[in-house]
Formats: C-alpha cells, sequence, structure tokens
C-alpha cells in the first residue's frame, strides 16, 4: 500500500492487539521514569531551561510513531545534540535569554525540515559522507567536552567554554571555590552511578531475579539517584548551603505555535541546522539498525529521514529543541518489550503528565546528580579502544578520525564534524586517485589470474594483462595513463595490452577519454588494446559510445579467454597438467617466482 509507505502506523496498527496494547504500555511506564531526569538534564546540558527538555519529548515520540519504522526506537533530547545546540544558539545570545531559547527552536524547526527534505527526495545516502572513523572520532570528543563541562555543577563552580581548553582553564581557576555539600552530592552520585552500571545487574541477577528484570532495573539507576539527592538536600536544608537545585518547574504544557521568523537568524543557524541533521539522523539509523536485527526486522533510512524530521519539527513547534534516536532510552524501551512505535506514544502522555503533575516534587533536586547523570552516560560514548583499532587499521581513516577528535576538543563541536568531514572526503579522493593497479599472470594448473609481485604465475612475452582494481573517475584517470605508459615502455616486443577491469564499477567521462588516449598511444606504438571482464553496466554506458567502435582490440568475457585468444600456447601450457613444474620466469609459458605472499590476491 503506498500510503503506508509514507505513514507505517498504517501498518503496524492494522493489526494491533490486547496484548501488545499491555506490553506497549509496561514499556512506556518504564521509559517514561528513566526519561523524566535524563531529560532534564539534557536540557540543562544545551543551556536551556529544564522543562524544555521534558517538551522535547512529548510531540516528538507522537511524531515519531506516525512517521517511524523502527518499532522500539525512542526519540528525544540526546547528548550529542544537545551539545551541538548549545554551541549554535551560543553564537546568537548567552545562555538564559529568550534570544537564545529562540535559536533552539529555530534549529528544531529548520534540522526538521532538512530532515523531511532528506527524506522525501531519498537523500539518506547523504549521512554516508560522515565515515565511521569520523563519526566515531566526533563523538568520542564531544563526550570527553560534556562530561567535563558537567564538572562545574560536580563541584558548585561557575565555569564555562565550547571547547575542553576553556573548561579546563575556567575549571582550574574555579576549583579554589569548590562547594564541599555539592561535591558530597556529586561524587557519591557519581560512584553511585558507576556502580549501578557495572555492578547492579549482576547483583539483582545474583538474588534471584531474571536477566531482563535486572537490565531495567540497573537502567533505571539515575531516577534512584534522583531520588536520594532530593531526599538528602530537602531533609538536610542542603540548598542553603549553596547547593544549587533545580527549584520550580512550570507545570504547563507546552505552548504551540512556529518560532518567529527572521531570515538573517534563520540563515545564520541553517549551518549548524545541518550539522544537527546528518549526526542526529547517522545516530539514531545505527541505533534503529542495531535494535531492529535484533528481531529480525528492517527499517527503511529514507522513511526515517521523514519521521526524525517531523519529530524535530514537531520539536520546534512545542518549545523544544532537536531530539533523535537515543541510544539509552531505546535500549531501554527494548529491553522493557516495547513492541511497536505506539510504546513512544504513550511515553510521551507519560511525560506530558508528569510535567503537569510531578515537576513540584523536583524543587528540590540537585543540579549536581543531574550532571552526574550526563557524564556516566557520556563517558560510555569514549572509545579509545575503537581509536586503536582504527590506528592498526587504517593510517588514512585513523587521520581522519584524530584530526575530528584533536578539532572538535580545540575548536568546539562544529568545527570539529566539519573538520573530519572534509579531511575523509579529501583522502578518498587522494586514495583512489592513486588506485592499485596489478600486472597479473595465470596461476598454474587454473584459469585464474593474479599479481605476479604476490604469487608464481605464468606470464607471456606477447601480451600484458594489467588489473583495474578501483572505478575509473576523473580523480585517477591520468594515473591510470602513467602505469600503462611506464609498463609496455619496459616491453619491446609487446604486442598485446589486456585492461582486466574485475573491479571496475564505474567509468566517468575522464575515465573515458584516457582509455581513449590509451587506445591511439598504442596503436601508434603497434599494441592492441583489449579489454577483459567488464561489468554489464560498464558494457552499457560504453555502447553508447564509439570507444567501442575505435578500439583496436576485442573486449572478452574472461581473462582465460582473452588469453587463449591472443597467446594460445601460453594458456594452455599453464592450464595443463606439466604447469606447475613450469621453469625460469620470463619465458612464454614460465611462471614468475616472485610469489613473496602465496594466498593473497
Amino acid at each position: 500500500m503506498k500510503l503506508a509507505r509514507y505513514f507505517p502506523i498504517l501498518d503496524w496498527g492494522a493489526g494491533y492487539r490486547g496484548e501488545t496494547f499491555v506490553n506497549d504500555l509496561v514499556a512506556a511506564v518504564i521509559v517514561t521514569i528513566m526519561l523524566i531526569p535524563q531529560s532534564l538534564a539534557y536540557a540543562l546540558l544545551a543551556g536551556l531551561p529544564p522543562q524544555i527538555g521534558l517538551y522535547a519529548s512529548i510531540l516528538p515520540l507522537i511524531a515519531y510513531a506516525v512517521f517511524g519504522t523502527s518499532r522500539q526506537l525512542a526519540v528525544g533530547p540526546v547528548a550529542i545534540l544537545s551539545l551541538m545546540t548549545a554551541a549554535a544558539a551560543g553564537k546568537i545570545a548567552p545562555q538564559g535569554t529568550a534570544e537564545y531559547i529562540e535559536a533552539a527552536l529555530i534549529l528544531a524547526v529548520l534540522s526538521g525540515a532538512i530532515l523531511l527534505a532528506m527524506g522525501l527526495f531519498r537523500m539518506g545516502f547523504l549521512a554516508n559522507f560522515l565515515s565511521h572513523p569520523v563519526v566515531s572520532g566526533f563523538i568520542t570528543a564531544s563526550g570527553i567536552i560534556i562530561a567535563a563541562s558537567q564538572l562545574k555543577h560536580i563541584l558548585g563552580v561557575d565555569a564555562g567554554g565550547h571547547t575542553l581548553f576553556e573548561i579546563v582553564r575556567t575549571l582550574a581557576g574555579s576549583a579554589p571555590e569548590t562547594n564541599p555539600p555539592t561535591l558530597y552530592i556529586g561524587g557519591a552520585s557519581l560512584i553511585f552511578l558507576f556502580w549501578v552500571r557495572k555492578q547492579f545487574r549482576p547483583l539483582l541477577k545474583r538474588l534471584g531475579l531474571s536477566d531482563k528484570t535486572a537490565t531495567i532495573i540497573a537502567r533505571a539507576g539515575p531516577v534512584f539517584a534522583v531520588a536520594a539527592g532530593i531526599a538528602a538536600v530537602a531533609g538536610l536544608n542542603l540548598d542553603a548551603q549553596g547547593v544549587k537545585i533545580l527549584r520550580e518547574v512550570p507545570q504547563d504544557l507546552p505552548a504551540l505555535g512556529a518560532p518567529r521568523f527572521a531570515p538573517d537568524l534563520w540563515m545564520q543557524l541553517l549551518g549548524s541546522a545541518a550539522l544537527i541533521s546528518l549526526i542526529g539522523f547517522v545516530e539514531s539509523v545505527s541505533v534503529g539498525q542495531t535494535l531492529a536485527a535484533k528481531k529480525r526486522e528492517r527499517i527503511d533510512p529514507n522513511q526515517e529521514l521523514i519521521a526524525l524530521g517531523a519529530a524535530s519539527l514537531s520539536a520546534g513547534v512545542s518549545s523544544g529543541y532537536p531530539v533523535t534516536g537515543g541510544l539509552a532510552r531505546s535500549a531501554v524501551n527494548f529491553d522493557a518489550g516495547a513492541q511497536t512505535p505506539a510504546a513512544g506514544a504513550f511515553t510521551a502522555i507519560g511525560i506530558a503528565l508528569a510535567t503537569v503533575f510531578l515537576t513540584p516534587f523536583l524543587f528540590y533536586l540537585p543540579q549536581a546528580v543531574l550532571a552526574a547523570t550526563i557524564i556516566v552516560a557520556v563517558l560510555s560514548l569514549v572509545d579509545m579502544g575503537e581509536v586503536i583499532n582504527v590506528w592498526r587499521y587504517s593510517k588514512s581513516d585513523f587521520a581522519a578520525m584524530a584530526a575530528t577528535i584533536l578539532a572538535t576538543l580545540a575548536f568546539g563541536v562544529e568545527l570539529g564534524v566539519t573538520t573530519g568531514v572534509a579531511l575523509s572526503l579529501l583522502l578518498h579522493l587522494y586514495n583512489t586517485s592513486r588506485p592499485h593497479f596489478a600486472v597479473v599472470g595465470q596461476v598454474p594448473g587454473t584459469q585464474h589470474y593474479r599479481n605476479i609481485e604476490r604469487h608464481a604465475v605464468v606470464t607471456s612475452e606477447r601480451v600484458l594483462t594489467i588489473r583495474i582494481d578501483e572505478s575509473l573517475y576523473f580523480a585517477n584517470a591520468r594515473f591510470l595513463e602513467d602505469v600503462v605508459y611506464g609498463v609496455i615502455g619496459e616491453r619491446p616486443d609487446l604486442r598485446h595490452l589486456v585492461l582486466m577491469c574485475p573491479a571496475v564499477n564505474r567509468i566517468d567521462a575522464s575515465g573515458l577519454e584516457s582509455l581513449e588516449r590509451i587506445n591511439h598511444a598504442l596503436k601508434d606504438a603497434g599494441v592492441t588494446l583489449h579489454l577483459s571482464e567488464v561489468k554489464g553496466p560498464v558494457m552499457d554506458r560504453l555502447k553508447r559510445t564509439h570507444f567501442l567502435e575505435d578500439l583496436t582490440g576485442k573486449v572478452f568475457l574472461h581473462q582465460f579467454e582473452a588469453m587463449e585468444a591472443l597467446d594460445a600456447d601460453c594458456a594452455r601450457t599453464a592450464f595443463g597438467p606439466g604447469a606447475a613444474a613450469a621453469s625460469a620466469p620470463g619465458g612464454s609459458a614460465a611462471p614468475s617466482q616472485a610469489g613473496a605472499y602465496p594466498g593473497k590476491l
């Protein structure tokens, strides 16, 4: 049904049953309990009043329930987008001002509109420009910055900054003013939350609870810390001793309405909104795909763009700020047994009820406890093991990752991710501009052809085969010409050159022009050019040109077929029973002895 493609609720809603309702409702209650302190904490991280975090957890969840394709993804405020919102809105106005809040609302609307447009035009592929090393490096650096930025609440001092160095400098200057009661509460909360994350679930299992129940209770650890913090402050009158508390949180539901349209202001925020959109989409889709795989389901990335766009738009028109799918709340939603996106809608109702009826009980909530919940959550994002793995695997990917980390720590989140993306693209262009080409020969006793420098293979004096291991496009077309001219210059007896193309998925106009120049240059030198193992789509494009008509040689389906046609004696000798015993390299049926890495391509 075409309508269900854009409104997945019509698909899963048609088979909604009473048992599913109960499972979704139970999951919603559990997620609501966890989401209340988390939403408050992330709003403070974004530099916004705490109730805005609650507002951003109401309408967006309902919007995602209508448009989303993940059965368990839970959207709302997340740490990374909160930090990016603070960085972008901080360029417009100081925190705490009406202009700052307005900038956050505009960011939500803009990022939602960008995601919607990308979804409608099926442009989910754009997220691929954020390579895994760049995203991983950005998240690691952001986690460090976020954790450092919350230390001021643990110490009870005034400090700030958008980069790690600014934060460390201001913290060092304010350290003598540390408030002891705040430090005790914040430190105790940190110790408790780290213990809960690592030790609480095994303890509950030893006490006889099921793994599922123990996991859910352990992930609700921040709720216990919040309750203990409120009790400590209220019972000991710690707010009078300088412990900063949440104080009064408005009990009203969010006001509906689009933020004021000021073209200059919206254009100022457009670039930041685009980065927020991409980062949010990548984070959400990775979480959604992970959860879907566990239940052998699938999500549609392009429809997810529409769903996340609708969620962010609804946040922007309901006094919220940019949202996306969060790992922690989605994992709790999954573990609690949510079966459809309706669980998110029920969670939204729970948050709305909590906003109206429970916020008075949060008056004495210490900001140090909220800071501790953020620190524990984001430090799990810091993955130094991944940095080491990337270093071992690919130095160019590590360069992009390291540049992203350093730029984010030194200059802020926006410049950090921009640096990573730009460097990734430049490194990709550089690497593909010098692709791997190999002169290949026939593996004795087979019809396979491998690199003469890695295998003992049979080569021919009359026929040279170069395997191209990359698509041909503007960045590497000239390099191919240089390789060909350099190789044939060393072989005066050469009569045929075969370009073996099993890895060539595309030839652009520049690549075609280089092939034409190679064809003409070889013709003048008395060498015939042939192609082998050309893929169907590439042949379709070549047939629309004059290249095949001008080609001095032929296009062969298989490399062995080419060798049979061009040097039958060599091909048959290599394939025959005595091929493996062939002797000295250099003859028409002689295997090369340069096989330093047997078994490698």
